[in-house]
């Protein structure tokens, strides 16, 4: 199953390319120039304006390369209403759909929120660090893909569309680097930055899992157990259900898939 893409605003705001569904029924991918074929996106960083318009709520939230856009419909909803209740400026996760449509004649790429969760600075920090992990091998991929020794159909066709060079990849590359700055280290001399509690908390529902799934709560509760605080377990339980790792098949349970 398709999860969820992590990408960085700068990069994200270059897009120009949408690739049409495997049928009729099926969502365009949005095409970055790291060569990232984006329908589901995960992303994190700072709720910094909330503008009410009419019955629309637009939002930014900004990460270090920049800042997303997005636009959520009927303010009376539960997403709108979450929204409103985020002091500016805090630290958020979006799960939501990416788009690319035209005004004024330019591309103009954009996300369709689905869910927003409040979270820490040491979360943000930590898709800082696996958004760059995941970047940099988009671009090794379309490096060889500028050498000739790529044979994906899909890499090769956004190296088309970008006409890509030597450089650009540079540049991309410098983008990533210039995130990972902003990730603050460790207070304590001699401490690391918290390992992500996702792979613990997906071997947790795996052997757990019943007939109903595991309950969110006692997820969080042993979580907490393990000095994972219940915001960095919302997270992580969020950030796998967006990458198809589990699902929810009731409120408040979730199952691996």
């Amino acid at each position: 199953m398709e999860g969820a893409v992590r990408l960085f605003a700068g990069e994200f705001s270059l897009s120009t390319l949408t690739v049409p569904g495997e049928d009729d029924r099926s969502a365009a991918w949005v095409v970055t120039p790291s060569g990232a074929y984006c329908r589901q996106v995960f992303l994190a960083g700072a709720l910094v304006e909330v503008q009410e318009q009419g019955d629309m709520l637009s939002f930014r939230i900004a990460d270090p390369t920049g800042g997303f856009d997005m636009i959520c419909g009927g303010k009376n909803t539960l997403l709108a209403e979450s929204i409103l209740k985020v002091p500016l400026p805090s630290f958020v996760s979006v799960s939501g759909r990416a788009q690319l449509y035209r005004r004024d004649g330019k591309n103009v790429p954009t996300i369709r929120p689905e869910q927003i969760n409040s979270i820490d600075r040491r979360i943000r920090d930590q898709w800082i660090i696996t958004t760059a992990i995941a970047t940099l091998a988009r671009l090794e991929r379309m490096h060889h893909a500028l050498k000739g020794t790529c044979t994906d159909r899909r890499i090769l066709q956004a190296c088309s569309h970008y006409s890509l060079t030597r450089k650009e990849l540079g540049d991309l590359a410098t983008l990533v680097a210039g995130a990972l700055t902003s990730v603050r280290p460790p207070q304590d001399t001699g401490s690391v930055l918290q390992a992500d509690p996702r792979e613990m908390i997906m071997e947790y529902i795996r052997t757990t899992s019943g007939t109903r799934g595991v309950a969110v709560e006692e997820i969080l509760m042993m979580a907490q157990l393990k000095a994972v605080s219940r915001e960095a377990g919302l997270a992580a339980i969020e950030s796998l259900i967006v990458d198809d790792e589990c699902y929810q098949p009731q409120k408040g349970y979730v199952k691996p898939l």
